[in-house]
């Protein structure tokens, strides 16, 4: 995809948070949707609100972005207070729902230009801004065909591009790759990464677990209508327990050697292969394999499971846990599984 043209200018209150927010609530008649959730945004980041259907994703963006008003709490968006400012918050935001904005009886282009008029652009600025994003997202060959005609993921990098159209600081992502196909969704991420090289702060909420993890600096879980965990993504798979090394065997003799003689080891006789609670650590790992080499005994594939993402939405959606995660730097991460 081509870079833009297109210069970010530096705002004046970059080091600042893009969102701060306490307490916030919201009820609709006796059902609680959010029951007084902490929001903390560094500016130039992504973060990830997850959670299942219904948890109340879309509604706390919708406060954030001033589209309704929460029964309680305050918040700032960039800055300005959401009840006392909410236009400044909207001249600062841009905002992609789950359901496309385009409007498909006119084109690509057509659609661009009817936004840069709705942020008051001159006719000159916004036929540039139009063609610099239509480049940008790799729509120029298909700007002048009706949005109809446009495949999923076409539809949703102009959503993308119509955001931009005012310039703004934070960006709200709402379920951005719901139905795009894998090549369309890695696409997407590219767009979301490269966002954030210039300074755009990008909220997003998604069912995607793996999206998270590749996209998102700081991860929050919502369950019912409060925050379960937050952290990296590293973090929160710390939180779960889960962990363990496979050994894998082809001889019998040898599969049967190692389970007599391994404490807490869980057996599955038909692939041969032992299942041993472990953190995956370095050190755990070294332990084992001089173990194995001191009574004679190889295995023929050594694999160790950390929990991931899915492990820890599972273990925190199914319960109604608070457990906080202190903030750091987030460490390199692992794979799920690593073979030897």
């Amino acid at each position: 995809m081509p870079s833009a043209a297109r210069s970010t200018p530096a705002h004046p209150d970059s080091g600042a948070l893009a969102v701060a927010a306490t307490g916030l609530r919201k009820s609709y008649g006796d059902k609680s949707v959010l029951d007084g959730i902490d929001l903390t945004i560094p500016t130039g980041s992504v973060f990830a609100l997850l959670g299942p259907n219904g948890a109340g994703k879309t509604t706390a963006v919708k406060i954030l972005s001033t589209l309704i008003r929460a029964d309680g709490g305050e918040a700032r968006v960039a800055g300005h207070d959401l009840t006392r400012a909410p236009q400044s918050v909207r001249a600062a935001i841009g905002v992609t729902g789950q359901f496309s904005a385009v409007d498909g009886l006119i084109t690509g282009e057509e659609n661009m230009l009817l936004m840069a008029d709705l942020h008051h652009l001159g006719k000159t600025e916004g036929r540039q801004v139009t063609a610099e994003l239509l480049e940008r997202f790799d729509l120029t060959d298909a700007a002048r065909k009706p949005a109809s005609t446009y495949s999923g993921g076409m539809k949703r990098r102009l959503d993308i591009a119509m955001t931009l159209v005012g310039d703004p600081r934070i960006i709200f992502l709402d379920e951005p790759t719901t139905g795009l196909d894998p090549r369309s969704r890695h696409n997407m991420w590219q767009i979301i990464r490269q966002l954030v090289t210039t300074g755009v702060t990008v909220f997003l909420t998604t069912q995607y677990l793996e999206e998270a993890d590749q996209l998102a600096d700081r991860i929050a879980v919502l369950n019912n209508g409060k925050i379960a965990a937050e952290g990296t993504a590293e973090q929160l798979k710390r939180l779960i327990p889960g962990g363990h090394i496979r050994l894998r065997f082809t001889d019998p003799a040898a599969y049967r050697a190692a389970a007599t003689a391994l404490r807490e080891v869980t057996r599955d006789d038909e692939a041969l292969a032992l299942h041993l609670p472990s953190d995956g650590s370095q050190r755990e790992l070294r332990s084992l394999l001089d173990w194995l080499d001191s009574v004679g005994i190889e295995a023929d594939e050594l694999t160790v499971h950390t929990p991931d993402l899915d492990d820890v939405f599972f273990a925190l959606t199914s319960t109604s846990p608070t457990t906080s995660v202190p903030g750091q730097t987030r460490p390199a991460g692992h794979s799920k599984e690593n073979a030897r």
